[in-house]
């Protein structure tokens, strides 16, 4: 059957920073006609929205300006995609979009992750496609893995490094033994952290992106409120070493994971075997392993951000949209959360009853007896304790590194709150969880 090749898809773009540039770049460039050839239609950037207009790029668009709802109601535009970013005015310009019965795809994990619910419910109701490939892990295509070749499975549990400013700090604290300050100084002049780097290094981005992957993962709606969050501000050069000499790496992870319990979603410093995937996966990439009852453990790893890498994602979501509708169909066959949500009372555990291993590390006086004494404290909550490094005093202080078997995190709060009371113990305790896939 022949395709019909005259067909053109006009394609409003909102936002030209690093993504929207790099899209507009993709989609008007040399990759123009593999698109062409892979749809069997031609996809025209017909407007361009920005608010600080660059016309040595934008002189072949037809309508240039600094007015992004002139995008969402032009009735000449057929898909309009976001990539300003932030909530204002994201969340209104797509909503008013999916009013006018237009397909929006978006790069914007942040308001997917906390007012999806709203807007997929929208594009529903008005039978159009609101795509967001490019709001997770950037150019892995991790949403349709999950959505669509991960179908047929029952997802028992996902792990993910899907921060790549974190895994860059992380990876030079372990490489060069550095402190989290001074490598989060380099990471902002080179340009991967930001001037406030909160989103990044306290976990509130990579939560935004388990949010996501959890919901399809387990047909829930949304719930970012509910995702722990957990940054790596408080992980030394001290604890990457003494991790190390244990035969663990640390990494910054998000995971969500069916248990018999409920469903957790957590992201925070994990360690990790050496011997895990994972665990090598360094500097700003990102990568997610993903274990299904049927497939076993599969892993999706790549850049994840960037301009090119994110625009890739984005007009593979203008590809699709473009596919389908060729085909006769409005909008693809699964539901914008890859199925209908089947889970809306599941119960996402509180952290203070997720169930992990433990390390940590407790500054205790050089003292005869100390050990016991923690011993004795650990197991009156019941947590037994699976291995022991007790280095050399520094000073009149000397670091005690527990690793612990499975506990409840509230037995361990508590716990850790009774060790800090001995007269012994000198500092805070540094409390990183420990996961073994």
């Amino acid at each position: 059957m022949k395709k019909n090749t005259d067909k053109e898809f006009k394609v409003g773009i909102c936002g030209l920073g690093t993504v929207g540039e790099a899209t507009l770049m993709l989609l008007t460039g040399e990759n123009s006609n593999e698109i062409r050839h892979r749809i069997g239609a031609s996809i025209c950037v017909s407007h361009v929205a920005t608010r600080t207009l660059k016309p040595e790029l934008t002189k072949n668009v037809p309508c240039v300006g600094t007015d992004p709802f002139v995008v969402a109601n032009d009735p000449m535009v057929d898909i309009v995609i976001e990539t300003i970013g932030g909530y204002d005015p994201a969340f209104e310009l797509i909503k008013q979009a999916l009013a006018n019965k237009k397909h929006v795809v978006t790069a914007n994990k942040a308001l997917i992750a906390e007012r999806g619910n709203e807007l997929f419910e929208m594009a529903e109701e008005n039978n159009v496609v609101l795509a967001f490939e490019s709001s997770v892990a950037g150019g892995i295509p991790i949403i349709k893995g999950l959505r669509e070749g991960l179908a047929a499975n029952k997802i028992n549990w996902l792990a993910g490094i899907i921060n790549g400013t974190g895994n860059f700090i992380l990876t030079k604290m372990t490489e060069e033994q550095r402190q989290f300050d001074d490598v989060l100084k380099e990471a902002q002049a080179l340009g991967y952290a930001e001037a406030d780097p909160t989103f990044d290094v306290e976990g509130i981005d990579a939560a935004h992106k388990l949010t996501i992957m959890g919901s399809i993962a387990y047909g829930i709606p949304l719930q970012f409120n509910k995702t722990y969050t957990e940054g790596i501000s408080k992980i030394t050069p001290e604890d990457i070493s003494y991790a190390s000499e244990l035969g663990y790496a640390i990494k910054h992870l998000g995971i969500a994971n069916s248990s018999c319990s409920g469903l957790e979603m957590r992201v925070h410093p994990t360690l990790i075997s050496k011997t895990q995937l994972l665990a090598n996966v360094d500097g700003v990439e990102n990568a997610i392993l993903i274990n299904g009852n049927a497939v076993g453990s599969t892993l999706y790893s790549g850049p994840g951000a960037g301009g090119d890498a994110t625009a890739s994602s984005v007009a593979a979501d203008v590809i699709d949209i473009a596919r389908y509708t060729l085909a006769g169909s409005s909008k693809p066959v699964y539901p914008s959360l890859g199925y209908q949500l089947r889970h809306k009372n599941i119960q996402v555990l509180e952290i203070d009853d997720v169930e992990t291993e433990y390390y940590l590390r407790i500054p205790a006086m050089d003292e005869v007896g100390v050990m016991a004494k923690i011993s004795s404290v650990l197991q009156a909550h019941g947590i037994s304790i699976e291995a022991v490094i007790q280095k050399e005093p520094v000073s009149e202080v000397v670091p005690i590194i527990i690793l612990t078997h499975l506990a409840k995190e509230k037995n361990m709060v508590l716990a850790m709150q009774a060790i800090e009371n001995l007269e012994e113990v000198v500092g805070d305790i540094n409390r990183i969880r420990v996961e073994s896939f």
